[in-house]
């Protein structure tokens, strides 16, 4: 299926729908693209690993939307029932020889393309690379004087789950405690009264029952949590996604550059 294809002027009554520029079924097929929704995807292709080429979904999102705004269809501020249920993912499968990268939008294909990748062998992840633990501990550096919101604290709890292999919080972990300091933020009107992050994630490894490299699909896992957690579904600049991403970055060049 061709994701290039142009897309079809219309009347101003009748919005462009997603059906009218991607392959999709159902309740998505029927909704018009919205500016959110293009924003939404532009920024998951931004601030996540995989390098998405140009004509990605967010282009083909971006065009629509801006017709159905001008058009009058959506207002500047909307967002799609299917990305505010479900949001957006940007996904990497990599083969030999090529990667393939595939974007969803409410957990349906939208783009789907295929990247020719220089054949090496697979580099095991040295202990040298950074770990989950020490990427929250970095965010210290980059954000620590911020007070803890559930935003943060879904961040924390999908790395904690990422670095566990386990679904469930950990007692007395990491993301627990950020939990906990985000529930007590929220009722604190006092900014210099409130927990920072630097109080939970200084000490982020040793309250880790298990720790890992960071891995691109890692970081993934984080910056989807703290995007659908973000009012304005976006990630924090310095925040913990962003150190996740920063660390995920780090270790595949240290395993690109080693042999």
């Amino acid at each position: 299926m061709s994701q290039e294809q142009s897309i079809r002027p219309q009347s101003e009554q009748e919005p462009i729908k997603y059906g009218d520029v991607f392959d999709v079924k159902g309740d998505l097929a029927k909704q018009p693209v919205a500016p959110r929704d293009a924003a939404v995807m532009q920024s998951s292709e931004n601030v996540g690993l995989v390098q998405v080429a140009k004509g990605g979904a967010a282009t083909v999102m971006q065009s629509a939307a801006t017709q159905n705004e001008s058009g009058g269809a959506v207002g500047h501020a909307d967002l799609s029932g299917s990305v505010g249920d479900r949001g957006v993912s940007i996904t990497e499968t990599n083969l030999p020889g090529r990667r393939i990268i595939t974007e969803a939008v409410g957990g349906q294909v939208v783009s789907q393309k295929s990247q020719p990748m220089p054949l090496s062998p697979e580099s095991l992840l040295e202990r040298t690379n950074i770990t989950i633990g020490e990427a929250l501990e970095a965010t210290v550096l980059t954000a620590g004087n911020r007070p803890v919101d559930y935003c943060d604290a879904a961040a924390i709890q999908a790395a904690e789950v990422r670095a566990t292999g386990r679904t469930n919080i950990v007692p007395g972990g990491v993301a627990a405690a950020a939990q906990s300091a985000a529930t007590r933020n929220a009722r604190v009107t006092r900014d210099e009264e409130k927990t920072k992050l630097s109080d939970i994630l200084s000490a982020a490894t040793a309250k880790l029952p298990a720790d890992k490299p960071v891995t691109r699909r890692d970081a993934e896992g984080v910056i989807g949590a703290e995007l659908r957690n973000d009012p304005n579904l976006s990630t924090r600049p310095g925040g913990v996604a962003a150190s996740l991403a920063a660390a995920a970055r780090l270790n595949q060049n240290s395993s690109n550059h080693h042999n």
